[in-house]
């Protein structure tokens, strides 16, 4: 675009441009100055370049070059326009992790970034050769912000069930489908393990075979079995029954002695209240009420999941105000509550394969109380940070990382909802939640490695 410039005073002017605006890094102004005489006109070229980026928003964008005389400072003038950027689109999808391993199902996840300058729309299914896998994909469509990207929890279960026997593995092919587009398609793995391993089905073999062979012999060589314990006494009826040479006066009548009449034993209650002040019968004591059970934390969640998925995990909770400690979730699900109005004041984070994990929390009153003193924890043990004692206020941010790999947050602020996935480089720490000028409390969270 070409802008012209006339000098209408009477001295010979130096003219400065500089483009302003939300497009003036892709403005450049040749030449960046001019010199003019009083009534002359000269002209400078602007250069309009948006990067292929989601920065450079389809539509109307409105730019400005600000216009400054050497010799008149205070005269500026700022002509303005309208630059039209074009709409493209890029997506990119990654499977985390590409290889599952399972006996009955695996749980991989799909990452979906919308890379270009407007919202897309897709759909997603999953395919493989022989058709022996079912998909279970959420949610089954995505609509992606620019710049934005999404996760899709994937649920692969197998047809056929391998019961003994080596592990198999089952290539797979989860596609992103848009509206007149060429289907995005990402290939994985899923290796499904035997349901018990070949030796121990070889060892349960051999102890049927051997306890079949044992009871065959048994049966065929029963061992006669005889007791003399018939004899003996029929040889000791004999000796007694034999009469003596001599004869012997026959003994006196026993006289019975009498006994005492017994006394019927009292009944014994069956009632709680009927053990008197120490009764023998029992059955007087309180029962103990049972303990309320105690609340999962981060850490036994990722144990778990860990034991049943590879691949890095991150599991959390939040105590929200008046609520209390909720039930710990992982990977991308949402800690914490939206539109009650209720914040939280502590999290409680463990990770699987990461190294571990480390974070602080910034409070809307005090700010840091903390300091530069963060909570540590290796892999599968509970860090906390925030606190859930009355006197402190409740949380407005933290930062977080993890030792190895990259952690991505998603936090949800009041009045403000959700403000995007954001992400650290590998091993580098990331802030997250209110701008903390504006000391708006922390609702709800999403974390992800």
């Amino acid at each position: 675009m070409r802008l012209r410039v006339r000098n209408t005073g009477d001295v010979v002017d130096e003219y400065r441009f500089e483009p302003v605006g939300a497009v003036a890094p892709w403005t450049t102004v040749e030449p960046p100055t001019l010199r003019l005489y009083p009534g002359t006109t000269g002209t400078v070229e602007l250069t309009f370049a948006p990067p292929r980026t989601p920065d450079a928003t389809a539509g109307p964008n409105p730019y400005a070059v600000r216009i400054t005389p050497t010799e008149h400072p205070d005269a500026v003038t700022v002509p303005e326009g309208n630059l039209t950027v074009t709409p493209f689109t890029e997506v990119r999808a990654e499977l985390v992790p590409p290889t599952v391993k399972g006996r009955f199902r695996g749980r991989p996840r799909l990452a979906v970034d919308n890379i270009g300058n407007t919202r897309v729309t897709a759909s997603l299914s999953g395919s493989d050769t022989g058709d022996r896998l079912s998909y279970d994909l959420q949610p089954g469509s995505v609509q992606i912000e620019p710049g934005r990207a999404v996760f899709v929890d994937t649920t692969l279960r197998p047809r056929r069930i391998i019961w003994f026997g080596s592990k198999e593995e089952q290539p797979y092919t989860l596609n992103v489908q848009r509206s007149g587009a060429v289907p995005l398609s990402v290939d994985g793995t899923f290796v499904q393990r035997g349901f018990l391993p070949r030796w121990l089905a070889t060892a349960l073999s051999l102890t049927v075979a051997l306890a079949i062979a044992f009871v065959m012999i048994w049966l065929a060589y029963k061992p006669q079995v005889r007791s003399l314990a018939s004899e003996k006494v029929a040889q000791a009826d004999v000796n007694t029954l034999a009469p003596s040479p001599s004869a012997t006066p026959a003994p006196p009548p026993l006289v019975p002695t009498p006994t005492a009449p017994q006394v019927p034993e009292a009944p014994v209650s069956n009632q709680a209240g009927d053990g008197g002040a120490g009764g023998g019968g029992g059955g007087g004591e309180e029962s103990k009420k049972p303990a309320p059970p105690k609340k999962e934390t981060a850490a036994v969640a990722v144990n778990k999941l860990a034991a049943r998925s590879d691949g890095r995990h991150i599991c959390y909770r939040a105590y929200v105000e008046d609520k209390g400690w909720q039930d710990p979730v992982c990977d991308g699900a949402i800690a914490g509550t939206t539109g009650k109005g209720l914040a939280i004041k502590a999290l409680n984070i463990a990770t699987a394969r990461t190294g571990g994990v480390t974070g602080n929390a910034a409070h809307v009153d005090g700010g840091w109380l903390t300091g530069d003193k963060w909570s540590k924890a290796s892999d599968g043990v509970d860090m906390y940070m925030g606190s859930s004692k009355p006197a402190v206020s409740v949380m407005e941010g933290f930062t977080i990382k993890t030792k190895e790999g990259s952690v991505c947050q998603n936090p949800h602020i009041k009045d403000r909802g959700w403000l995007g996935n954001g992400c650290t480089k590998p091993g580098d720490w990331i802030y997250g939640g209110s701008p903390m000028q504006d000391r708006l409390q922390l609702e709800a969270v999403r974390f992800t490695v």
